[in-house]
């Protein structure tokens, strides 16, 4: 499966658009990385446990958007761009998506 933000790939011809290819997850905060996060705010720096945590996320928004273009059949997913949103307090949305295509080459 390619993945691209860009609109065309490189050495291949779009045959086929296939329709929106989304995936999301929602997280919340955990207390314990809330702690640490606050001691690393009083000395500054990098919150390497948010870093994570929305890696992780994103990650997962990717995979489940995959998922769901490989359903529709696309061997390429095009145009992918992310979305964060707040839920709650302490409880976030990412969502990936793009355009589910069949893709030759040229």
């Amino acid at each position: 499966m390619i993945i691209t933000t860009s609109e065309t790939i490189a050495g291949k011809r779009i045959v086929r658009t296939l329709g929106l290819a989304r995936g999301n997850t929602v997280r919340a905060r955990h207390i314990g990385r809330d702690i640490l996060a606050w001691l690393r705010n009083i000395v500054g720096g990098e919150v390497q446990e948010y870093t994570k945590l929305l890696a992780e996320s994103r990650e997962q928004a990717l995979d489940r958007m995959v998922t769901e273009a490989e359903m529709l059949g696309a061997s390429a997913v095009v145009g992918v761009r992310f979305v964060t949103s707040m839920v709650a307090e302490g409880v976030a949305e990412l969502l990936a998506y793009g355009t589910a295509v069949v893709v030759e080459d040229e």
